[in-house]
């Protein structure tokens, strides 16, 4: 009879192993958009059309160095929705001005349709609107900016920083260094492409990945 009983526990035991293994989600796909050796995949775009893109941009040591002059930008070939985006960032001299464009659409014009995440020292984790696009908490018309929820959590220049930029259907959320800084509802745009932009002084970036949420 023990033995019986023995044998119940330890089958017992078993399953419950295989339905808690079961019910473990499996972990989501990460898809780098930047390879950490060159910019391929990404396009440029510009305010002075006569200047070299890669004298604006460039690769080492699997960081992406960006001048910061003359404004513009640089975004994905492929448009994507429902994902959560990883970018690091810092300012390897003097704190500056930058942001994160999400569901960018064409034209390619400075600036293009799309919300950003800013970057701009003191400020990551607002929201911008720009080109059109819109979202419930956009409430105060008289400016394009939708303020972080609390102070600043930035790291001191030289220091790396950390995006998480959770977009799910017409829902955003950014964390900046791990903190909940903002979220934007009811997006009018729900796709699109991704941008990181060229905005007045020298900026890096590096591990930029993608995870699907669907």
């Amino acid at each position: 009879m023990r033995r019986i009983v023995a044998g119940w526990a330890a089958a017992g035991a078993v399953l419950v192993l295989l339905i808690a293994w079961g019910c473990t989600p499996p972990p989501r796909e990460q898809t780098p958009l930047f390879n950490g050796q060159d910019l391929s995949g990404w396009v440029f775009v510009l305010r002075d059309k006569d200047v070299d893109p890669m004298t604006v941009w460039s690769v080492s040591d699997g960081v992406i160095h960006c001048t910061g002059k003359p404004s513009g930008y640089m975004r994905t070939e492929a448009d994507y929705a429902d994902y959560k985006l990883h970018v690091e960032w810092r300012w390897p001299e003097k704190v500056g001005n930058s942001g994160v464009l999400v569901h960018m659409s064409p034209p390619d014009t400075i600036w293009p349709r799309s919300i950003e995440a800013q970057l701009n020292w003191g400020d990551a984790g607002d929201f911008w609107v720009i080109g059109g696009a819109e979202f419930a908490e956009h409430v105060e018309t008289s400016t394009r900016r939708v303020p972080k929820r609390a102070g600043s959590s930035e790291n001191p220049v030289g220091q790396w920083n950390t995006y998480e930029i959770v977009c799910r259907g017409n829902t955003i959320r950014v964390f900046v260094n791990d903190v909940l800084q903002n979220e934007a509802t009811e997006t009018t745009v729900s796709s699109g492409k991704i941008c990181l932009q060229s905005e007045g002084l020298p900026i890096e970036f590096r591990n930029i990945s993608l995870e699907a949420l669907k």
